[in-house]
């Protein structure tokens, strides 16, 4: 069940929660790379910046992502030129579409009342051309990344970054992601959450559970708006 007093501010992990990152995949293939391998190539860069985060370390998510793809590129043996696919993978990320339920879902969740924001382990420039590109922009009061936090997320910096930048309290907010180690990360920072449920992919039942579930924006729209805050 919802927690009490109901989230004001939602907080919106980006890549995979509002975009469709497999649009990345022919870029994955132009390049001389197995596009069915992006999923492996993006849970290294969680994995490692996440561990870069854990260990004192401090790297973007474009210098961790392209440390994965000349990875992928060595395993793989790519014959051309291994910068030169990096840069054309990169370069598709501010052009990923959105995923065909977020523009009715988030424009429902500002018509409502909610606060609403984007928090990303990427950049916030990326997130900003994303949404721009989907008219979403202005939905939105603020794009933030973990550049300012110096941590990713889900390190408790991180969240504590979006609630500063806000001006709210954690339970106030709301955190909507499709990676249980997020909706977990923020749960332990004290926020509520939301978990998008984009994949049949089960809940880890050793994170702790989200107190919303959904199938995508849409359905967490309809519920949310039934109790919007006043």
């Amino acid at each position: 069940m919802p927690r009490e007093p109901r989230p004001r501010l939602l907080v919106f992990d980006v890549n995979e929660t509002l975009t469709d990152l497999f649009a990345l995949a022919p870029r994955l293939t132009h390049a001389g790379l197995p596009g069915h391998l992006l999923p492996v190539w993006f849970a290294g860069v969680l994995r490692d910046g996440v561990a870069l985060t854990l260990a004192g370390g401090d790297a973007s998510f474009a210098d961790v992502a392209a440390d994965g793809l000349r990875t992928l590129a060595a395993r793989t043996r790519l014959t051309g030129d291994t910068e030169e696919a990096v840069r054309h993978v990169l370069a598709g990320l501010p052009e990923l579409p959105v995923h065909p339920d977020v523009p009715d879902g988030v424009r429902a969740l500002r018509a409502a009342g909610y606060r609403l924001l984007t928090l990303t382990n990427g950049s916030a420039a990326t997130t900003r051309a994303v949404l721009d590109r989907a008219g979403l922009t202005d939905r939105f009061e603020a794009h933030l990344d973990v550049a300012a936090a110096g941590r990713w997320k889900p390190a408790r910096e991180a969240y504590a970054h979006a609630l500063d930048t806000a001006g709210v309290s954690p339970e106030q907010a709301l955190l909507v992601s499709v990676h249980p180690w997020d909706t977990d990360g923020a749960a332990r920072a004290g926020l509520t959450t939301a978990w998008l449920r984009r994949t049949p992919e089960p809940y880890p039942r050793t994170a702790h559970p989200p107190d919303w579930s959904a199938t995508g924006m849409t359905d967490l729209a309809a519920r949310l708006t039934a109790t919007s805050p006043a």
